[in-house]
């Protein structure tokens, strides 16, 4: 069996576990595409359309 190592060493280590977790998350959260697209207007209705033209033409 290894000998057991320092308490300062167990505490770095787990430090560094801790800083590479955070790390991982942090990049993780950041992925995904870096440019949605825009979402496109809605088109309008016939109907709307259809009384614009009605009340347009008097």
């Amino acid at each position: 069996m290894p000998p057991r190592s320092r308490t300062a060493e167990r505490y770095a280590r787990a430090l560094a576990a801790a800083l590479a977790a955070v790390a991982c998350l942090l990049l993780a959260a950041n992925a995904g595409p870096s440019d949605t697209a825009p979402t496109p207007a809605p088109a309008p209705d016939a109907a709307t359309q259809a009384g614009e033209l009605t009340s347009a033409g008097g």
